[in-house]
């Protein structure tokens, strides 16, 4: 498997925004409000390569994961880590968040953080194995409930 930045010259933006959609699927039904992945088309996809550090995980030829990270004040913050269906338990996402961590010391930031809807607590589970501890729950606009949770992997 090989880990590749997604840039500008990048071509395979159907293949990516496929993978996102049915890494995301499982969701439906479950989490409320929906995944905002139903939101993307393929220039927002674009545009949100170019705007934040993007890279694909490539496994015979397709692509099997992706992660957006985004620089914020003392965080490098994790979005869209999506792993193909057919390719989850391999490490893939694994590998992929390691990249993010060289990418946050690259950069000085000392802890990574996401966000992950309350009603997934696998993810929850999975996250906390990763090194990854609940930090906060919030609200999306509108709801008066807690729809997500927010969580932090300290890196130094």
């Amino acid at each position: 498997m090989e880990i590749v930045r997604i840039r500008e010259d990048f071509r395979r933006w159907d293949e990516l925004l496929a993978l996102i959609l049915s890494s995301f699927a499982y969701m439906d039904g479950i989490i409320d409000p929906p995944s905002s992945a139903h939101r993307l088309t393929l220039a927002s996809l674009a545009r949100k390569a170019r705007d934040e550090i993007a890279f694909a995980a490539i496994e015979n030829g397709r692509i099997a994961g992706c992660i957006f990270c985004r620089p914020e004040p003392g965080f490098l913050y994790i979005g869209k880590l999506a792993i193909a269906p057919a390719s989850q338990g391999k490490g893939i996402g694994r590998r992929l968040l390691s990249v993010a961590e060289g990418i946050a010391r690259e950069k000085g930031l000392p802890a990574l953080r996401l966000e992950t809807r309350i009603e997934l607590t696998t993810n929850h589970a999975t996250f906390a194995r990763w090194g990854f501890a609940r930090t906060a729950e919030n609200s999306h606009p509108g709801f008066t409930r807690i729809t997500s949770i927010e969580m932090q992997k300290r890196l130094i």
